[in-house]
């Protein structure tokens, strides 16, 4: 087990990670107290290990941390299959309202026919 502060963890993250890596975690502290844990999943033995990541990427996803095609990276997923499964999860693939959409659309549409 390794231990790091807040200064050491900004300072140097990789050395965290790779502490958490090659150790079994890393607590991060705050003046005295522990603050947090730095556990690579790898070392967690998870049954399904895959599945797991999926599920941070849809959280995260969901959550607007991340895009639709880092969250396809982050689960290992050719794009149109991440967006597939957001698909069937009901989770909109846009942050606009269905509003914004049709205006979107109609302003597409309204280029078009002005290009043509």
């Amino acid at each position: 087990m390794q231990v790091v502060n807040i200064r050491q963890l900004k300072s140097n993250p990789s050395m965290a990670l790779r502490g958490a890596r090659d150790n079994d975690m890393v607590v991060v502290m705050t003046r005295d107290h522990p603050t947090a844990l730095l556990i690579d999943l790898e070392k967690l033995g998870l049954p399904d290990l895959g599945a797991v990541r999926v599920a941070l990427a849809v959280s995260l996803f969901r959550a607007g941390a991340i895009s639709a095609g880092f969250a396809a990276r982050m689960a290992d997923k050719p794009l149109p299959d991440m967006l597939t499964l957001l698909s069937s999860l009901s989770i909109p693939l846009t942050g606009a309202s269905a509003a914004d959409a049709v205006d979107d659309l109609h302003a597409g549409r309204q280029w078009l026919v002005g290009k043509a």
